[in-house]
C-alpha cells in the first residue's frame, strides 16, 4: 500500500543534529494527510512511498519546532514550587497569553526554579532520518480522532 491522505503509518526514525549528533530516536505513527501528527517536509518526503522506504529530511528551525521563546522562560519562587517534582519534571502554569502551558524544570538554584516552556528542540535545526515500516488504511475512529490509535486500543 501507498501513503495517501488517511493512511496509517508507522516509521523508525533517528533524529540528530544537521552535524550528526544523536538526539532522540524510536518507532512514530501518525495519521497521513496534513493532520499534524509529523512535520510537513517529513509528510510531504514520505507521501506516495510504501514500506522499506527510507528518507532523510533536514529541517531548517522553523520547519522544526520553530525558534526559542524567550518570553516562555520563567523563574519562580521554589516556595511556590509543588513537592516532588524535580529537574526535568514538568507541571502546567499558565501562559503568557493566559492559557494553560506545559513547563519543563530546568534548574533548581537556591530559591529558584528555573522553567522553561519551550520545547528542548526549539531553536535547533534537525536532521530526521526514517524508515516506513508499516501502512495501513486508518480507521474511521482514527480519521474522526485524527491520530492513530495504538494496538491496545484508544489512549488520549
Amino acid at each position: 500500500m501507498q501513503i495517501t491522505e488517511d493512511a496509517a503509518v508507522t516509521v523508525r526514525y533517528q533524529i540528530t543534529t544537521p552535524q550528526g549528533k544523536p538526539l532522540d530516536a524510536g518507532t512514530l505513527a501518525y495519521l497521513h494527510g496534513g493532520y499534524e501528527g509529523i512535520f510537513p517536509k517529513i509528510e510531504a518526503a514520505f507521501d506516495g512511498q510504501s514500506v522499506g522506504f527510507s528518507a532523510t529530511v533536514d529541517l531548517a528551525v522553523e520547519d522544526a519546532f520553530g525558534a526559542r521563546d524567550e518570553s516562555l522562560v520563567r523563574t519562580i519562587p521554589k516556595s511556590e514550587f509543588p513537592p516532588g517534582v524535580k529537574v526535568g519534571g514538568q507541571l502546567q502554569g499558565p501562559g503568557t497569553d493566559g492559557q494553560p502551558q506545559m513547563y519543563r524544570v530546568v534548574k533548581i538554584k537556591g530559591p529558584e526554579v528555573h522553567l522553561d516552556g519551550n520545547h528542548p528542540l526549539a531553536g535547533q535545526a534537525l536532521r530526521f532520518q526514517g524508515t516506513v515500516l508499516e501502512v495501513r488504511p486508518a480507521t474511521a475512529s482514527e480519521i474522526e480522532h485524527g491520530h492513530v490509535h495504538s494496538a491496545h486500543g484508544h489512549q488520549h
